[in-house]
Formats: structure tokens, sequence, C-alpha cells
């Protein structure tokens, strides 16, 4: 049986010799005593983010180049983990490990369901156990606006206080938001955040009905509010169903190049990753003229502001900044037009971010019988299907250089707490983790049958973590 590492690291060898014998605690308490006591050294060659680990009888070294490497193999450790009948133990072995792509994301929705900083710092934890350096939050949407700035007080002021199904919604202040980036930084984590436009945009107009075009009533916006409620969408009035594509915003309203530049530039200003997300996606109802327009002034506008635009890969439509990252959303085999916006990011000299809704899309269900989730992306998503497919093969004739990363989504219509979460995320999420970190599927320890078996070894340190995790009957568990 392998060892329950989780992603699997680029280079495992199991040393002949004794076990590391190390006194009782939590796994956390004891990777941590033994990873402060560690012998570490700082040496170049091991990259940003890699290390080499070695575990023996004496004790434990770590050499590494930088801090972040020190943070990857302290998770690592902690994963080496065992128990038997004389208490802790880790097995003696030689880990050289470093990741295969730069971004390897989470994202959170906590528009369609409001969740508080508490719990967004629980989820970065978690994330970051499984080497996971980005945190996209998508905070707002047609259901809500979940920050307030200082420069536009008024839009969490009237658009905070909804959620899909009817709840009191909620936002972020200044000094949550502060908080959530710091806490973040400390596990060697990035915040993405994400302003949704031109579409996904009802609560803006709570504020600035000037600014928003009349929603757009399809049969599908119909279908779906006969299914979930909240009743058809109407400017002025908050929106707690789940129908999307009906908003946008107006591309000739006066004030909104100067509210986007307001809002783009403080977001830009109080965050300090690299990237800004601005959505893109299902503006169905939007003129592509207006499409067009509103995505290039918002993107033009985070390039002024010194951060990397990212969005959803149908913004390819508009004519973005050379560099600007596309985020994949279709399924692992996408259709000749998914597969052409993603490309002409690449062409513009942009990156990809893979996130494939028939396989990381956390919202998905397990099965038919799962409590929550949903089954729009080909059907409930098993823990194996997550699993069987690599970013390289997502999208033909692209190489992989072109590929800036991996990253799971979480969208929030049935997830109401932690517990939801956690059920969605956990197992699957580790099907992200390592197509972000480790080789490409196929080759040796990157195989379904040794993922599940990993993951198996894994449930016991969940469980001691409190992570309400989905004890899928794919998984063996221990």
């Amino acid at each position: 049986m392998p060892l329950a590492l989780l992603p699997w690291p680029a280079s495992v060898t199991v040393v002949e010799g004794p076990p590391l014998r190390t006194a009782p605690g939590s796994r956390r308490e004891i990777a941590d005593r033994l990873a402060d006591r560690a012998e570490l050294t700082f040496a170049e060659g091991h990259g940003f983010e890699g290390y080499l680990l070695l575990v023996s009888a004496n004790g434990v070294r770590v050499e590494t180049s930088t801090q972040a490497g020190a943070f990857y193999a302290r998770q690592t450790l902690a994963q080496l983990i065992e128990f038997d009948e004389q208490g802790p133990l880790l097995p003696a072995v030689e880990i050289r490990d470093a990741p295969r792509f730069a971004y390897r994301g989470l994202m959170l929705d906590v528009v369609r369901h409001f969740h508080p900083v508490e719990t967004v710092e629980a989820v970065i934890d978690r994330a970051a156990s499984l080497k996971l350096n980005a945190l996209h939050l998508h905070l707002t949407d047609d259901q809500g606006w979940r920050l307030q700035l200082r420069s536009h007080p008024e839009l969490a002021e009237h658009g905070s206080g909804s959620e899909l199904g009817g709840g009191p919604g909620g936002s972020y202040t200044l000094e949550d938001w502060r908080r959530i980036v710091d806490y973040a930084a400390t596990r060697h984590m990035i915040v993405v955040p994400e302003f949704d436009l031109p579409g996904h945009t009802h609560a803006v107009g709570l504020s600035h009905p000037e600014l928003v075009a009349e929603p757009v009533i399809t049969d599908e916006v119909r279908r779906v509010a006969e299914e979930s409620g909240g009743g058809l969408p109407a400017n002025g009035t908050p929106y707690t169903g789940a129908a999307v594509g009906f908003s946008s915003l107006r591309r000739d309203a006066e004030g909104l190049e100067d509210l986007l530049r307001d809002v783009l530039g403080e977001m830009a200003a109080m965050t300090p990753g690299p990237y800004l997300h601005f959505g893109g996606d299902e503006a169905l109802g939007t003129d592509p003229a207006d499409f067009g327009a509103v995505v290039e002034l918002a993107a033009g506008i985070i390039a002024e502001n010194g951060k990397t635009p990212i969005a959803w890969h149908e913004a390819s439509a508009a004519d973005l900044p050379r560099g600007s990252v596309a985020q994949y959303w279709g399924f692992r085999s996408p259709g000749d037009e998914q597969a052409e916006r993603a490309r002409a990011f690449v062409e513009r000299g942009g990156r990809l971010i893979l996130s494939p809704a028939d396989a990381i899309y956390l919202d998905m269900k397990y099965d038919a019988e799962t409590r929550i989730g949903l089954t729009w992306a080909d059907g409930p998503t098993s823990v194996e299907r997550s699993y069987a497919w690599d970013p390289a093969a997502v999208i033909s004739d692209v190489p992989e250089s072109a590929i800036l990363g991996v990253e799971a989504c979480l969208w929030s219509e049935t997830v109401a707490d932690l517990a939801d979460i956690d059920t969605l995320m956990f197992p699957r999420v580790g099907s992200a983790a390592e197509a972000g970190w480790s080789a490409p599927a196929g080759t040796e320890q990157r195989t379904w049958e040794s993922f599940r078996e990993r993951v198996a070894g894994l449930g016991p340190a969940w469980a001691e973590a409190a992570i309400a995790f989905h004890r899928s009957p794919e998984i063996d568990w221990h």
C-alpha cells in the first residue's frame, strides 16, 4: 500500500531502517513539534515551492529554497504520521518534491450563501494542507454584493442583505478582508477577488439602478424560477432564486466607467496577490457589442492597476490585454467553441487555469442520493471521475507551458455552512490538488487505484481534524 500522501510528491524513496518514534499528540501537534525541531537548511535548487524531506529514526531534516517550501514540507510531514500499538511513528523516507503547476486554486462562492470569516479561514487551512496556493473568492453575483468598499459603501449597504433562498446574506468589512488576506498569506496562499461582470450583476442594480439593464426573462429563467423558487428577477428587488444569465450592466450608462474604476482600483489596492478576476461568464442576455465593450473596459482598468486580469473563458470574445488569464470551466472534453475561446487567450500571450466542471466543480453531487449538490455538469461527479483527467489533455494544441494551473470550484447554491463545504470538498478536492501538483496522470502512483488507497489512509487524519468528509463507497475507508 502506498504512503497516504496527497498530492503525491515528485519522488518518494522508502529508506531501510527503523521508523521515527515520537511523543503522543494529534497529527498536527506532532507535525508542528517535529518541524519546529527539524534541521532546516535553505539552499538553491528547489524552486519557489520545492523541498527535500528526510525522515529517519534520528529525526527530521528539511532542505528548501523558500519559506513556502518549508511550509509544504510540514504538510507532507503531517501526512506521514501513522499509529501502531506503541503510539505515533513516521516511516524512514526521503522525499524530493516540487509542483507541476504554479497556480493551484480553490474557488469559494460566498454570494449564493454567505460564509463568515471563520469559515473562510477553515477553508484556507483545508486547502493549504493539500498544497493549494490560491483562494478565489466569488464576491458578487445576482443574489448579493459581499465586500464593503470605501469608494462605494452603498453597494454592500443595499446589496448584501439577501442570498439564495431568502437568507440574511452578509458582507465582509475592510477589516475582515485584511484578516482573510493575512490569514491566507500565513499559509502561503494568495487571495483572488472576483467582481463578476457584465452579467451576474443584479445586486449592483439595488444601489445603482441606472447602471443595469432590464432582466432578460427567457424560458430557461422561468423554468429555474419554477423549480428553485425566488420568483422572477425584477430590477430594484433583491433576487433570491437560482437562475443565471438574465442580468447585465449597461454599456451606455453614465457613471459606469467611474464605478468600475473605483471598485476595481480599490479591490486591486487592498489585495496583494497578482490577479484580479472580473468574471465575464453567462452574460446570456447581453448584446455582444455591449459585452465586449464592458469586458474590455474592466480588463483594461485591472491591467492599469498592475494586476493580471482573470476571466472565465467566454470573455475571449472581447479584445483583452495581452497576457490575460482564462479560467476554463467547460467539460473535460470541450466543445469546439469552448476550446477556441480558451485557445484565444493563449494566442494573445495568456495562460489557462483549468476547472473542468464535470471533474472539479465540487458543488456537484457524488451520486443521485447525495444530500446536497447539483447535477447539471453531466450528472453527478463520482470521486473516480473527479480524478480521471489530466490538465494537459483538456484543450488540444495548447502546450503545457501555457497552463498556469488548476482550480477546483465550489458554488454555494446548496451549501449553507462549513459541514456542507466539507462534504462536497472532501475527498474530491484531492483530485484537483494532485492534478495541480503531481506528475501527469498515468505515471507512477498517479493512478485511480493508488489515489483511492491514499485517500483511504487520510480518512483518520481528516476525522481527527473534524473535517466532515463524504465517506464515498468508492473508497475502502480505514
